[in-house]
């Protein structure tokens, strides 16, 4: 019986392996060239991809000219995040045995739902689960789960965190839902970050039904104004202030909850990987006390996109959150994935992870924990030494610029993104606008931080060059 002409053609595709070298020999030039790139595409580059606009092809096309059509005008006008001096919104790079393995694992193509789907995978998360555990000092009996990101890890978090205090209350969510449900608090800080005010409203505990606590100047939680706590409050602590870096006050916080039967989840999208160092542990001390944690190994650990974590001290209460049932489903006595997260099917993004911290380490997370620190704070003295104003502690990742004059900062910041040289956000801190520096790659030099400086400082003096702009 004849295949399918098309059909036919995929399995040519796949014995012949042509198709695959142009994609590998792609994937070099973008990897030989990244650092020389444009770090924000060139307007060139973006007006180029209007070449992708065109109506949806009725027959198929062949493969090759697909790829060089992405090689070709596709990444010139990508962000060169791999490159070293993209600073923007806590983007990591790919440590590259992980991006080895992310390869091969797409060739596996695997879906994590259950052990009977792929037992390499169901393997290699409970490996995860425990790397984790012991390289952030976590409780013996937390359980993990692999999703796309924190925004992800921070609402199963705080489902679990719902569920849970109702059920201490007489409540099942699970079968009653929240219509007639006991209420809850939800305590937090004044500068939590926006996706947790997205889960909070997704979970049904409202964006603005909570109690927001004062922080101080560098954006810390101020445990001496928290509210009085009880069984029926959720609080969220953050570990990485998205702006500053800076740390809540996590073990006074966690004290006063456990002593109130609260439940504590730690937003760490960023910040948590400091437990991994023996130099930023202090930064973390108390988490182990806290019931859930969220956090991305794509920031700071620089794991290739997206790989997020939830990781819970009550792994029955996960488990109970995000149950899934039905006869077609083969669950086995070894792990099943899906039953840590809200998806069922998802791809196998622990694979990377695994690869990630087995050849890092915990000596190498160490290191480039401390060496991502080292040059923020590079970063804080040069722009000091230039001028630059420096609105925060370095005490993670962060620094927050500023010039002397709102318009000139402002002036300076899309000067800088224009450059091609480096690149940055933007963000407004204690009501004035900054520059926003997150040292996240571990391709980073002190060569590149010093040439960012540099341009930097062109920015600044071609803004005030360009008129209206200027010194006070």
């Amino acid at each position: 019986m004849m295949n399918d002409p098309i059909q036919e053609k995929m399995f040519a595709q796949l014995r012949d392996k042509e198709l695959f070298e142009h994609a590998k020999s792609y994937a070099y030039a973008y990897m030989d060239s990244v650092r020389d790139r444009s770090v924000f595409p060139t307007d060139q580059a973006i007006q180029a991809l209007s070449i992708f606009d065109e109506p949806l092809p009725k027959a198929p096309s062949d493969p090759v000219p697909v790829l060089r059509l992405l090689h070709e005008h596709g990444s010139p006008a990508t962000a060169a995040q791999t490159g070293g001096k993209y600073f923007g919104f806590v983007n990591g790079s790919s440590v590259p045995t992980a991006l080895a393995a992310k390869w091969l694992s797409d060739v596996w193509d695997q879906n994590a739902a259950m052990y009977v789907m792929s037992p390499i995978v169901a393997q290699l998360e409970s490996i995860c689960e425990k790397w984790m555990v012991e390289l952030l000092g976590l409780p013996a009996e937390t359980s993990a789960g692999f999703v796309s990101g924190t925004t992800t890890a921070t609402l199963c978090g705080l489902a679990t965190g719902r569920n849970e205090l109702l059920k201490h209350l007489g409540w099942d969510v699970n079968a009653d839902g929240l219509f007639g449900a006991p209420n809850l608090r939800v305590v937090l800080g004044e500068q939590a970050h926006a996706s947790v005010f997205k889960a909070l409203g997704l979970i049904g505990l409202g964006r603005s039904r909570v109690e927001l606590v004062p922080v101080d100047d560098q954006g810390r939680m101020m445990a001496s104004r928290l509210p009085k706590l009880d069984k029926d409050c959720l609080v969220i602590v953050q570990a990485g202030n998205v702006n500053s870096g800076a740390f809540d006050p996590i073990d006074e916080i966690c004290e006063q909850a456990r002593r109130a039967d609260a439940w504590v989840h730690v937003d760490g999208a960023f910040g948590l990987w400091a437990a991994g160092s023996r130099n930023k542990r202090s930064l973390t001390r108390g988490i182990e006390k806290a019931d859930s944690w969220s956090l991305d190994a794509h920031k700071t650990l620089n794991a290739p996109y997206d790989c997020g974590i939830i990781l819970c001290k009550h792994r029955q209460a996960l488990v109970s959150t995000m149950q899934t049932t039905a006869s077609y489903l083969v669950s086995s006595d070894k792990r099943d994935g899906m039953h840590y997260t809200l998806d069922m099917s998802r791809r196998a993004r622990a694979v990377e992870l695994w690869a990630t911290l087995k050849s890092l380490g915990q000596a190498g997370v160490e290191e480039l924990v401390d060496r991502l620190c080292a040059h923020a704070q590079a970063f804080a003295e040069l722009l000091q030494t230039q001028g630059f104003r420096v609105l925060n502690d370095i005490v993670f990742n962060q620094v927050l610029v500023a010039c002397d004059t709102p318009e000139l900062t402002q002036a300076t910041l899309d000067n800088v993104q224009k450059s091609g040289e480096c690149w940055c956000g933007g963000a407004v801190w204690q009501g004035e606008p900054v520059l926003r520096i997150s040292v996240c790659s571990w391709g980073t030099t002190r060569a590149d931080v010093e040439s960012s400086v540099a341009a930097f400082v062109r920015a600044r003096n071609k803004a005030m060059a360009s008129g209206g702009v200027s010194r006070p």
